[in-house]
């Protein structure tokens, strides 16, 4: 195995952020995936200093993918769901970058735990659409068409039941209401015929923590679309990110070489 797949990967949450060393080209994690409370308020001043113990942590001098709970593009944080609104119209790379002294790739976050999953997971090999819902302190989304991302979705900000969808069928709002899991997946099984019926998908995946009790839940879910929960569950947001990682170092590889 050559150096040049190892890459760490970090998933930011609303409530937790995650970390662990990745082989890119197998999807295995290399290290433990570690965990700590995302500070409050989520700055990025605040998320930059975790950041930096927890490369440390690992020892680490290679590139880094970070996965946020925001629109990315070209390195910009558009928005903030569940953080800190700092990060609106923000160089996150950038300033990252300057704060770990290493290289850093940016992604949404949801889009990074669908790229893990649909090139080591349950959408590997998938054609057609397929939309992968991750559900935890709020809802992201990833939408695949034969394989291909369409980046930046964030469906669970669409308007429904006179709000937007992550506050009506959010993990966290199963914890906060007290939902036992048939009363929430009520409200999840409203969420994803309402998606159905907007996108036409060929198969949901569900993801985020909660898609390991998906043997407690998964059967009250009815839609005709199948439904599978991922199969990298929890780390998958970790494992994208590095993988998307992977392949920006390379562009700056061959950039570099042609230069």
């Amino acid at each position: 195995m050559g150096k040049e797949h190892i890459v760490m990967g970090i998933d930011v949450g609303g409530t937790g952020t995650k970390y662990a060393l990745v082989d890119t080209s197998t999807g295995d994690l290399l290290t433990e995936r570690f965990k700590f409370a995302t500070p409050k308020p989520a700055t990025p001043e605040a998320i930059g200093t975790s950041l930096i113990s927890a490369v440390k942590h690992l020892d680490w001098s290679g590139p880094v993918g970070i996965g946020m709970p925001c629109i990315v593009k070209k390195g910009r944080t558009l928005s903030a769901a569940n953080i800190d609104k700092g990060w609106i119209d923000f160089d996150a790379a950038g300033f990252l970058e300057k704060k770990l002294n290493l290289p850093v790739t940016m992604v949404n976050d949801a889009d990074a735990a669908g790229i893990a999953e649909m090139s080591f997971g349950k959408g590997k090999d998938k054609d057609g659409l397929v939309l992968m819902v991750t559900l935890g302190t709020g809802i992201g989304s990833a939408l695949f068409i034969d394989g291909k991302l369409i980046p930046n979705t964030e469906y669970g900000h669409l308007k429904f039941k006179g709000g937007i969808a992550e506050k009506y069928a959010a993990n966290s709002i199963r914890k906060e209401l007290g939902l036992d899991w048939e009363e929430w997946s009520e409200r999840l099984c409203e969420l994803l015929a309402h998606f159905e019926r907007v996108f036409n998908p060929d198969m949901f995946i569900l993801g985020g923590g909660v898609s390991k009790k998906f043997d407690i839940y998964g059967h009250m879910l009815k839609t005709s679309v199948p439904i599978v929960p991922a199969a990298l569950q929890n780390a998958a947001g970790v494992i994208g990110a590095a993988c998307l990682a992977a392949k920006q170092t390379k562009r700056r590889e061959a950039h570099s070489r042609k230069g």
